[in-house]
């Protein structure tokens, strides 16, 4: 019941993830992102310790393959687990577990991965896989967006969702973009707006904590 995809902008370097599901509060256990590193999404029956344990095997040097295998390889309880993983150099890889339940499906693009169970359509994680990829001026964020959008529109899941998450890392520690929509009607669309009210500031953010005399304000 949870329907998410990756992403890197090879322009910027950035890594980012988008997520919904009918589940509260998805961002706080689905999507994991590391600066200059890549980023995994861990779901279905969600164990949030595959996501650091993922990130720490990419910080080594591990291909998204390679960590995937590993993820697997070091959970007694793989067969209820459903993962993605994108490296520092674009490349992706999916793990369904053989108890996640359908439907259930996995697609990749350039730079992109999107998984899915519990889908009103297998054919969700190639809509939105094939949204990421269309275009790859807009920032990633909105790309990403397009892509959980586009995810909604082909059938989402099997029920409606109640919550929605947007995460981006580009150089700092802390994340460039994390927008959350914990427990709401249409998350998707709550997630659309926050996101446009979010990004005339995105920025002015990271500006006030590495060079805060040209900052505009406080907060």
């Amino acid at each position: 019941m949870t329907f998410s995809l990756i992403g890197r902008c090879a322009r910027t370097g950035q890594f980012g993830a988008a997520v919904s599901t009918s589940n509260i509060a998805v961002g706080s256990r689905v999507p994991f992102c590391a600066p200059q590193v890549g980023a995994v999404l861990t779901q279905h029956r969600t164990d949030p310790r595959l996501g650091p344990r993922g990130i720490e095997l990419l910080r080594s040097g591990c291909s998204a393959r390679e960590t995937i295998e590993a993820l697997v390889a070091s959970t007694p309880h793989s067969g209820w687990r459903q993962l993605a993983v994108i490296d520092r150099a674009g490349r992706t890889a999916f793990h369904h577990g053989a108890l996640v339940k359908p439907e259930l499906a996995g697609a990749e693009a350039r730079d992109c991965v999107a998984i899915g169970n519990i889908l009103a359509s297998d054919e969700v994680p190639a809509a939105m896989a094939a949204a990421f990829a269309a275009d790859p001026e807009p920032p990633l964020a909105e790309r990403l967006l397009r892509g959980l959008e586009a995810g909604l529109a082909a059938g989402g899941e099997h029920g409606e969702v109640m919550s929605a998450a947007l995460l981006v890392v580009e150089r700092e520690v802390f994340p460039l973009v994390d927008l959350r929509i914990d427990s709401q009607i249409r998350p998707i669309a709550a997630l659309r707006a926050l996101w446009t009210e979010y990004l005339p500031w995105l920025d002015e953010f990271v500006i006030r904590a590495v060079d805060p005399d040209r900052g505009k304000g406080v907060a």
